[in-house]
């Protein structure tokens, strides 16, 4: 897997190519329907940038799909088109089985590094766990191979495995994030500082590194401190969209 190109260049796209070149791998080609962005990550990459589909050459060991889920068939099918059918194609969602796949390309798989990625942040690939997964032995062993070579942790996990990861990253971040953002709002109405709050969430996290979550879950609900709750549902009546999440989730503390 030496030589693979990267039919995609978004965040996953981007971070992911950087990080394919630095381990020494060769990207020859970086598809995207805008060339502005083909262009802009090709330069980086040393690789030549292609807006068509049909521009594809078929000389790649791996063609890696970091595209959105709901264009990985679509962009399978027409690669069918183009590649042999004995070229290995993967590709990064942790949501979108691997069969789907399966009708355009035998030597099928998925390459998902579990993190969140934004352009402006460089991530630390050798703390990103990379969740692979082929129906193929042979596929299988080189994409767990160049997942140790990307980063410090390489999974395998099938599909049904990495749905259930999905839909857990899902909480640990996506939500948690937008808990992050309600209690932003909270503070920028009183005119105090998030920064405030930084340090606790920073805590919360190291905690969780060595404790099982529900161990370290503290506050009014796993105390079972009732007016201290009330208290803050008196508060919430301001923002009966927040108060019901607050109500739902201290119920289900409480109910570990």
């Amino acid at each position: 897997m030496h030589t693979i190109t990267l039919i995609g260049a978004g965040n996953v796209g981007y971070h992911l190519g950087h990080r394919l070149v630095e381990i020494g791998c060769t990207v020859p080609q970086v598809f995207s329907r805008r060339m502005e962005k083909a262009r802009e990550l090709a330069t980086l990459l040393g690789a030549a940038p292609v807006n068509r589909l049909d521009g594809i050459l078929p000389e790649a060991d791996l063609y890696i799909l970091a595209v959105a889920d709901g264009a990985i068939g679509h962009v399978a099918q027409e690669l069918s088109r183009i590649l042999p059918a004995e070229k290995a194609v993967v590709h990064c969602s942790g949501a979108t089985p691997s069969t789907v796949l399966a009708p355009f390309f035998p030597r099928h798989g998925v390459f998902y590094p579990l993190q969140t990625f934004s352009r402006s942040r460089e991530p630390d690939f050798s703390r990103i766990p990379i969740c692979v997964y082929s129906p193929e032995a042979g596929l299988r062993e080189a994409l767990l191979e160049l997942g140790r070579l990307a980063g410090a942790m390489a999974y395998e996990a099938d599909d049904a495995q990495r749905e259930a990861l999905h839909v857990a990253a899902v909480f640990a971040n996506n939500f948690s994030n937008y808990l992050f953002h309600v209690a932003h709002e909270i503070l920028a109405q009183e005119k105090l500082p998030f920064s405030l709050l930084q340090p606790l969430i920073l805590e919360t996290a190291l905690k969780v590194q060595e404790h099982p979550p529900r161990e370290m879950q503290t506050g009014p609900a796993r105390r079972g401190d009732r007016a201290t709750i009330e208290r803050h549902l008196e508060y919430l009546q301001q923002y009966p969209k927040l108060a019901a999440i607050y109500e739902m989730l201290s119920k289900a503390i409480q109910e570990e």
